[in-house]
C-alpha cells in the first residue's frame, strides 16, 4: 500500500506534527503497532526524487540501473509503442498568469486546477492538429499529464518540473540551450494557441486558471524492465489511477486493470481500488501493489487539510477492507506500508529524506512498540534501510 507522497515535515499549524501524526488511520497504526517499523531511503543518492526512481526501488527494481526517465514508462501505460529513435518528453498542460513576455508569466499551477482528462483532450488534440508532423506525436494521459513523442529529437536536459516552481516567474526555468530550442519555441507556440482557446475562455469564465501552455520535461528512451515474475517468483498486479506507475506495471509485465473513477486526485475513486484489489488477489495474484496519487497532488498544492483527509480515506476505504478480506481468506500474508518519497506542505515538492514503513506479517504480529504509523515514530525504531530496493525481499522472505 502506497500512499505517494504522504511523508512530510512538521508543520505549525498542526502543532508541529505531521499530517501522518494526526490523521485519524486506525488500520495503518494497527499495522505499526504489531510489525516491523522503520526508515527507508527510496532514491539513491545524486537522483531525483521522482516517483518513477521511487516506486520502480519499492518495486525492487535498482533505480540506478532501471530509471530512464519517468515519460517512457507512461508512454507504455499510454499503449505507445515507441521505437529506438524516439524520445518520450512529459507534456503537462500548466496554468500560467501574469502579463508580457511568455519569460514573465508565473507558473499558477502545474496540472491546471486539476484539468479534467476531457478537456485536456480537447486541448491535446488542438496542439496535436497545430503542431504534430512526422517527428513529433502528441498523446493524451490523464487530467494534466500528457505525453510527447519525438522522433530523432535533440538533447534536452535544460529542463525544470513545473512542480517545483509554482508562484514563479518561469523565465529563470525555462530551457536555455541552443540544442533545447526547439523545446522552447514550442512551448511558447503552445501558449499563443491556448491561452485564447474556447475552452480556455469558458474556464476562465468559471472561475478557473487556463491551461494555457506545454511544458516540457524528464525525456526518456524507450524502457526495458525485467519481468516481476522472473526476479520474485510472483504474480503481480498494479492497482492505481496515473499513467506512470501504470507504465511501470506495462513494462514489469504485471497486471493492470482499469478502475473507473480514478483520477490520481483527492476525488479518486478509493473503493473501486479496494475493489479492483481484492479482485486482482481472488484472480490470482501473489501480490497487489496499491498506489494513491492522493497525498503527493495535496502536498504539491499546498493543501494540509486534504492532505490528512486522502490518508484518512486510503485508510479506511482501501486499507482497512483488504486487510480485512485478507483476514477473513484464514491464509498467511503480509503487508507492506509505505509513501515513495516526501512531498512537504512547506516545500510543495519531492525531497529525498528517508520515509517511513511498516511491514506487517499475519503469522508474526509483534508488540513493536510503536504507537501509530509516522515518521516520529518510524525512526524511534532504530531500523534504517540505505536501499529502496531491499522492501521487496524483505517484503516476501518475511524478514529484514
Amino acid at each position: 500500500m502506497l500512499g505517494d507522497g504522504m511523508a512530510d515535515e512538521p508543520i505549525a499549524s498542526l502543532s508541529k506534527k505531521t499530517p501522518l501524526e494526526v490523521a485519524n488511520k486506525p488500520t495503518m497504526d494497527y499495522l505499526a503497532k504489531h510489525g516491523i517499523n522503520g526508515m527507508v531511503d527510496t532514491v539513491p543518492e545524486g537522483m531525483v526524487p521522482e516517483s518513477d526512481t521511487a516506486n520502480l526501488a519499492v518495486m525492487g527494481y535498482d533505480p540506478k540501473i532501471y530509471s530512464k526517465g519517468r515519460s517512457p514508462l507512461e508512454a507504455a501505460s499510454i499503449g505507445i509503442e515507441m521505437q529506438d529513435d524516439e524520445t518520450a518528453i512529459r507534456a503537462n498542460i500548466v496554468a500560467l498568469g501574469g502579463e508580457g513576455d511568455y519569460e514573465d508569466l508565473v507558473m499558477l499551477d502545474h496540472s491546471s486546477d486539476e484539468i479534467p482528462t476531457e478537456q485536456a483532450k480537447v486541448l491535446i488534440d488542438a496542439v496535436q492538429e497545430r503542431f504534430g508532423n512526422e517527428f513529433l506525436k502528441f498523446y493524451c494521459g490523464i487530467s494534466y499529464r500528457h505525453c510527447l513523442i519525438w522522433k530523432n529529437c535533440p538533447e534536452f536536459n535544460d529542463f525544470s518540473r513545473p512542480h517545483d516552481i509554482i508562484g514563479r516567474k518561469i523565465g529563470d526555468y525555462l530551457p536555455k540551450s541552443e540544442s533545447s530550442r526547439p523545446m522552447l519555441e514550442l512551448m511558447k507556440a503552445s501558449y499563443e494557441l491556448l491561452n485564447n482557446h474556447p475552452l480556455n475562455i469558458e474556464r476562465a469564465k468559471n472561475g478557473l486558471k487556463k491551461a494555457n501552455s506545454l511544458w516540457f520535461w524528464s525525456p526518456g528512451k524507450k524502457p526495458s524492465l525485467p519481468s516481476f515474475e522472473e526476479q520474485t517468483g510472483l504474480k503481480g498486479s498494479v492497482v492505481c489511477a496515473v499513467d506512470l506507475i501504470k507504465g511501470i506495471g506495462f513494462c514489469a509485465g504485471m497486471n493492470v486493470p482499469e478502475i473507473e473513477g480514478a483520477t490520481g486526485t483527492l476525488d479518486t475513486n478509493y473503493i473501486g481500488k479496494r475493489d479492483s484489489a481484492i479482485k486482482e488477489l481472488e484472480n490470482g495474484a501473489d501480490l497487489v501493489y496499491i498506489h494513491v496519487e492522493a497525498p503527493d497532488e495535496c502536498g504539491h498544492q499546498g493543501k494540509v487539510n486534504d492532505k490528512i483527509e486522502a490518508i484518512e480515506l486510503i485508510d479506511r476505504d482501501i486499507l482497512t477492507g483488504v486487510v480485512d478480506y485478507l483476514k477473513s481468506k484464514n491464509e498467511p500474508f503480509r503487508v507492506l506500508l509505505l509513501p515513495d518519497h516526501p512531498t512537504p506542505i512547506s516545500t510543495r515538492t519531492h525531497t529525498r529524506a528517508p520515509v517511513p514503513f511498516v511491514m506487517y506479517d499475519s503469522q508474526n504480529e509483534i508488540a513493536s512498540g510503536v504507537e501509530s504509523y509516522c515518521e516520529k515514530e518510524a525512526k524511534k525504531s532504530g531500523l534504517y534501510l540505505d536501499k529502496g530496493e531491499k522492501l521487496m525481499n524483505m517484503l516476501i522472505g518475511g524478514k529484514i
